[in-house]
C-alpha cells in the first residue's frame, strides 16, 4: 500500500485494521458474498467516534470519525468524515471524507470517493467498479477538480472498498459461532486488492467504554504484520456490540509508536433498540 493515511487507519480500525491483517491462506470462493436480506442498520444511522492517542502514558483526544447511511433508491450511500480537533492541530491536521455507493442486496460497491487532507499530502481518488467483468477503474488527482491520472486494474469476484467492508460484515451473526471462527472477504485499496480474514474471539458480557458505560459485546482479535504501523507482535482487540446492531464500540491497538484507541461517543437512527448496553 503506497499511503496509509490517519483516517484510513481509523477507518480500518474501525473494521478491525484489515489492511495490516495477513493474507488469508485460502482463496475466497467466488460465491463468498451472499445476498444479505438481515440488515443489521438502515437509512439514517450516525455514529461518531472520538479518537484518543496515548503519549507518554497520557491519552489525548485527537479527533473524531463519523459514519452515516443514506438510501438512495437501488444503492446506499456510506460516509464517513474523519478531523483532528483543533486543539491537536498543532501537532498533526487531518480533514478527511470517504464516500461509497453499494448494491442494496450484496453490499458490494459499484463507486467509491475519498479526499485526504493530512499535514502536507493530498489526493482526491475516485473508484469504479465493475463487479461482473472483474474489473476497477481508478481516477486519481492532488485535489478535486485537479488534472487525473487513470488506471485500470483486474480484480477477483467480490471485492469491497474501505466502507463496504464495514457494512457488509456487520450483517454477519458471530454470536453462535466458536472462537477462533473466520470469515474470509476481499478488499480493493490503493490500487491494490488484498485478500483477508477477520477472526472472532468469543464473548466479553460487560465491557466498559470509556463515557459510555457497560455493554455485552463480541471480542475480536485479528493478526497484524510488522512495519511501518505495528511492532512484532502488536495485538489489537475490537469490541463490537452484542445485539443486532453490531456496531463497534471500542477499538484499542499499538502502533509502531505509542498506542491508538477508537471510542464510541454518540449514535443517532439505529434500526435496532441498543440491547447491548448494560449499564
Amino acid at each position: 500500500m503506497n499511503k496509509t493515511t490517519v483516517l484510513t487507519s481509523f477507518l480500518f480500525l474501525s473494521i478491525l485494521n484489515f489492511q495490516h491483517l495477513k493474507p488469508a491462506a485460502k482463496p475466497i470462493a467466488s460465491n463468498a458474498v451472499a445476498q444479505t436480506t438481515d440488515l443489521s442498520f438502515q437509512n439514517g444511522e450516525e455514529l461518531t467516534y472520538k479518537i484518543y492517542y496515548n503519549l507518554n502514558f497520557i491519552w489525548v483526544p485527537a479527533g473524531e470519525v463519523s459514519f452515516k447511511v443514506y438510501d438512495e433508491g437501488t444503492q446506499f450511500h456510506f460516509q464517513a468524515k474523519g478531523k483532528t480537533y483543533e486543539s491537536y492541530e498543532w501537532f498533526y491536521v487531518v480533514k478527511d471524507d470517504y464516500d461509497s455507493w453499494v448494491d442494496k442486496t450484496t453490499l458490494l460497491p459499484n463507486y467509491s470517493e475519498r479526499s485526504v487532507n493530512e499535514g502536507d499530502y493530498h489526493i482526491f481518488e475516485k473508484i469504479s467498479f465493475n463487479q461482473s467483468g472483474r474489473k476497477t477503474t481508478v481516477w486519481r488527482s492532488p485535489k478535486r477538480g485537479g488534472a487525473e491520472t487513470k488506471t485500470e486494474h483486474t480484480i477477483q469476484d467480490n471485492v469491497f472498498d474501505v466502507l463496504s467492508t464495514l457494512y457488509y460484515l456487520r450483517t454477519i451473526d458471530f454470536g453462535n459461532q466458536q472462537s477462533g471462527y473466520s470469515v474470509p472477504f476481499r478488499v480493493f485499496m490503493d490500487q491494490e486488492e488484498f485478500p483477508l480474514k477477520m477472526r472472532y474471539m468469543g464473548k466479553d458480557a460487560r465491557k466498559k467504554v470509556h463515557n459510555m458505560g457497560r455493554y455485552k459485546t463480541l471480542k475480536f482479535q485479528p493478526e497484524v504484520i510488522a512495519g511501518n504501523v505495528f511492532k512484532e507482535d502488536s495485538r489489537m482487540s475490537v469490541w463490537v456490540s452484542d445485539d443486532q446492531n453490531r456496531i463497534p464500540v471500542l477499538i484499542e491497538s499499538p502502533v509502531s509508536v505509542g498506542s491508538v484507541k477508537m471510542v464510541l461517543k454518540r449514535y443517532w437512527g439505529l434500526k435496532y433498540d441498543f440491547g447491548a448496553k448494560v449499564d
